[in-house]
């Protein structure tokens, strides 16, 4: 265990901002899954409405920091593509 003030405080804020990061990362995957499971039952209006409820929380990730622009691009890039290929 740190010894230092600032070290201590250094350990709380990591592990909030962990925590936080951890939610936002769970909803972001959710939101995945309900693009994939409407993609897989057939339901091409479900899974568009699903792809933009998962687009806005993968943009909403990428502007907090918890995902890089690029990865955010490639998964939002990569649930369009399946979407596209129903019809």
């Amino acid at each position: 265990m740190a010894n230092i003030k600032s070290a201590k405080k250094r350990i709380l804020v990591n592990k909030k901002k962990a925590e936080r990061n951890q939610v936002i990362k769970s909803a972001v995957k959710t939101e995945i899954k309900k693009v994939r499971t409407a993609i897989e039952a057939g339901n091409k209006e479900e899974a568009a409405k699903a792809l933009l409820n998962a687009t806005s929380a993968i943009d909403k990730a990428e502007s907090k920091g918890v995902f890089k622009k690029n990865t955010a691009s490639r998964k939002v890039s990569r649930l369009a593509q399946a979407v596209n290929k129903m019809a």
